[in-house]
């Protein structure tokens, strides 16, 4: 069994992983555990070569620990990946490709794309189980700027409050401190409701404002409704306080670290936020190998970034 030193900031990073080959052992025991598993054929027997290569017998194919993860077919070596990881993930608010190509002494575009390729190995397959216990709070926000703030000949008209001409609609569910935000074509109850059925058991307990999206709830979950246009911010224990709250941290993100982002490319810097928000209790270590433990499977190219 593989076993490292704790480790709680960038010099103790860099003495637990100090050679290339300590990175790859790690991502290796984190990966297959005691047995190498052939990605291309998990019945395969698996032949040890050299150079950290491995063989799969039934199809004669080799691979490593890189294939099909979020780190094949790059020539950046892991021990920088591992500090690009170290610094995303213990960011509060992100870091820009700018600064992590000043940090690792690489270019902005490859910077931009480890960046992206961490962004999609984000998106845990866990965020989407389904939700049952404790009050759930579902809210929306919108992505784009205010209009006041923008110069007079970038302004859009007809662009206040929930139009979404020039911002991008976000549905967020939370429970007990975990947040699931999902990018929506717009407000609407079939295109929110979908959602809820699938994440959230009914039965639950959920809590929302009035926006009409979520009548007919009732009818599946114990809906409850604090009324914002009547000044109504909570309702005994009814509240979506939380989530709003978590909304705000979420803009702080994305205006204050990254200014802007694209609507292709939103969803990735929502699961971003999720990680982030859902492990802000757990130790840099516990962040750095839980995000580890979700890179396979999860191969990205550059074209498919660019055309996805």
């Amino acid at each position: 069994m593989l076993s490292t030193k704790p480790f709680n900031s960038i010099l103790d990073l860099i003495k637990v992983f100090p050679t290339e080959q300590s990175c790859i052992d790690h991502l290796t025991y984190l990966r297959w555990s005691e047995e190498i598993v052939s990605p291309f054929d998990i019945t395969s027997q698996v032949y040890i070569c050299k150079d950290n290569k491995y063989k799969c017998r039934n199809t004669g194919k080799y691979f490593n620990v890189r294939t099909g993860s979020i780190f094949e077919g790059t020539k950046i070596p892991l021990q920088q990946w591992f500090l690009a990881i170290y610094l995303f993930t213990n960011h509060k608010k992100g870091i820009s490709s700018y600064q992590l190509a000043e940090d690792l002494k690489i270019t902005q575009k490859t910077a931009w794309f480890m960046l992206s390729r961490i962004r999609y190995a984000m998106e845990h397959e866990e965020f989407f189980k389904s939700l049952s216990e404790d009050s759930i709070e579902i809210d929306e926000t919108f992505v784009g700027g205010k209009n006041k703030n923008r110069h007079k000949d970038k302004k859009v008209k007809n662009s206040q409050g929930r139009s979404f001409k020039d911002k991008t609609p976000v549905l967020g569910i939370l429970q007990s401190g975990n947040i699931k935000t999902t990018v929506i074509a717009d407000t609407k109850a079939e295109t929110i409701q979908p959602i809820i059925y699938k994440t959230i058991e009914t039965g639950a307990n959920i809590n929302t404002d009035e926006w009409w999206a979520y009548k007919g709830l009732n009818n599946d979950y114990n809906h409850n409704i604090v009324d914002h246009g009547k000044g109504q911010y909570v309702n005994g224990d009814i509240t979506t306080n939380r989530i709003e709250n978590a909304w705000s941290h979420f803009k702080r993100t994305i205006f204050g670290t990254y200014h802007f982002v694209s609507r292709k490319h939103l969803q990735k810097y929502c699961n971003e936020f999720d990680f982030r928000f859902n492990t802000k209790y757990e130790n840099v270590e516990y962040r750095f190998n839980s995000f580890l433990l979700n890179v396979n499977n999860k191969r990205l190219t550059y074209n498919n970034l660019k055309n996805g």
